[in-house]
């Protein structure tokens, strides 16, 4: 799992926004390869980022041992979790949840086959986080954000859209599911991960994922304070046309060349959404 260094500087403070992990020595639902927390803390600490946010993959369920067990290994004070949850959690497991990092719920509903939950438990989970001060964060299709707009616009805690909402680069800036986050983001109700854009490129590694760059320089102009980038590490869906995490990082600031704002991307934003401790001097 080694990676070079990128070209552009990473700021101190800077967080990881969205990563995964795997351990074969950990019970799955599905077989995995290890892509473990040591694995990742050691290219954490070559690429030079300060903090992290792990998510949990499908493959664990609702056993989220390895996210907080990942958090820990990090250091509770430079990462945090998000976990997946059922609304039926006893209110001890929430709280050990909350005291081992944990900051947010996911629901990934990309791909209907892997559900873990329902979206008819995304308004009795928020209800059940939100004395937490967690939130819920988003693997969905744009499709499936205009579908469910109206009990997105009613709940109660912040969204975190993943992977910029999945939208579609033919369609683009066109399809409504853009102008309902941006909404959403302006008024201080949600968060737009910049992830994991080869997801949805059709042009691939070798053109820059060039499809994707007016996307994320949309999302820039737009809402740059309700912004985060991650790497999603380890890239499992992507092994044919593997991205480093150095190049990942690069294209992000080719797409996003004022420092500031990058910084604020990197390094503020986060801090505000996983509640990460005051900043050090820059």
């Amino acid at each position: 799992m080694s990676d070079k260094k990128p070209k552009t500087a990473i700021p101190p403070d800077a967080c990881d926004s969205h990563l995964h992990v795997y351990d074969r020595s950990y019970p799955s639902r599905v077989p995995v390869d290890d892509y473990t927390g040591e694995d990742y803390r050691r290219l954490w600490s070559k690429l030079g980022f300060s903090r992290a946010v792990v998510v949990q993959p499908r493959a664990y369920w609702t056993d989220n041992s390895l996210v907080v067990d990942t958090v820990k290994l990090l250091g509770k004070n430079n990462a945090r979790g998000i976990a997946v949850i059922h609304p039926d959690i006893p209110e001890q497991e929430l709280q050990a949840l909350h005291a081992g990092g944990v900051r947010g719920v996911r629901f990934s509903m990309f791909k209907l086959e892997h559900l873990v939950v329902g979206f008819d438990m995304v308004e009795p989970i928020a209800a059940r986080i939100r004395a937490l001060g967690w939130h819920v964060q988003l693997h969905w299709k744009a499709d499936q954000i205009v579908e469910h707009r109206k009990m997105l616009e009613r709940l109660s805690v912040p969204l975190v859209f993943d992977h910029m909402g999945r939208i579609p680069p033919a369609k683009g800036l066109a399809h409504p599911a853009f102008e309902i986050m941006r909404d959403l983001a302006a008024n201080n109700r949600a968060w737009v991960k910049l992830t994991a854009g080869y997801l949805d490129s059709a042009t691939g590694l070798a053109t820059g994922y060039r499809d994707i760059a007016p996307i994320v320089r949309a999302w820039v102009a737009a809402v740059p304070h309700r912004l985060v980038w991650g790497s999603d590490w380890p890239h499992l869906s992507e092994l044919h046309d593997y991205p480093r995490v150095a190049d990942l990082f690069d294209l992000f600031a080719e797409w996003v060349p004022d420092t500031m704002i990058r910084n604020t991307i990197l390094v503020d934003n986060p801090a505000t959404l996983y509640g990460f401790e005051p900043l050090a001097a820059r």
